[in-house]
């Protein structure tokens, strides 16, 4: 089952973890026959394909569940509408179904692109800021250096856990509008780019925003 969803407002903090354990309560609430797995502590099978970072809001994330329902079932003209409303009374303001679809892949859809809106304050969409947009897409190469492991609490680990990663190839394109930007960003296996790395790029911070990053136009890939 693959359902769409949007998150805005306070629930943009919720960490990727946190934002699972909303949805397998809520779907535990809603009477939805989830697969589980094996073993001494079973987990329910859903997934987010595409995490996302924490303030950010965004419109139609992904959200993965195996079920378990009689065949028959989905086959019922108001069988996705009866899921939607069923899970979205036990979801609380700041978390929205979109969609609900019923299918039979095994494996989740893959993330393609997606387009990150930083509405800007007046004063900093200047020359400067379209200078440096304009420098970034005409290079080749983009060298950046990442923390490539989550836990950076050890100092003495940090020299072996930084890698130099080329985003360019991520950056698809960069718009300047008079509210804010608009960055298209590629998402393959090889990853992508990270939101607080187009802040740096573009030396801006939460403080020069208008209003909270949202992610938006997602593209997915069934497998």
């Amino acid at each position: 089952m693959l359902i769409k969803f949007r998150v805005w407002g306070n629930l943009r903090f919720l960490s990727h973890a946190e934002t699972l354990k909303v949805f397998q309560r809520a779907c535990v609430r809603a009477g939805i026959k989830m697969r589980y797995s094996q073993g001494f502590n079973p987990h329910p099978k859903l997934s987010l394909p595409l995490p996302r970072s924490v303030a950010v809001e965004s419109d139609g994330d992904l959200l993965c569940i195996q079920v378990d329902c009689d065949p028959e079932e989905p086959r019922a003209a108001d069988y996705q509408l009866r899921i939607k409303a069923a899970i979205s009374m036990q979801l609380p303001t700041g978390l929205e179904l979109i969609s609900v679809k019923v299918t039979e892949a095994k494996s989740a859809p893959q993330p393609r692109l997606a387009e990150y809106v930083l509405k800007v304050q007046s004063k900093y969409l200047n020359e400067a800021l379209k200078s440096r947009i304009k420098n970034l897409l005409e290079l080749k190469k983009l060298n950046i250096s990442r923390f490539i492991n989550a836990d950076i609490s050890k100092i003495e680990n940090r020299k072996s856990e930084i890698r130099n990663v080329d985003v360019r190839p991520f950056l698809k394109s960069i718009e300047l509008d008079n509210t804010g930007i608009t960055v298209e960003c590629i998402i393959s296996l090889a990853g992508s780019i990270r939101v607080q790395e187009i802040l740096e790029l573009l030396e801006l911070d939460v403080g020069k925003l208008a209003a909270p990053i949202r992610r938006t136009n997602i593209q997915w890939q069934e497998i």
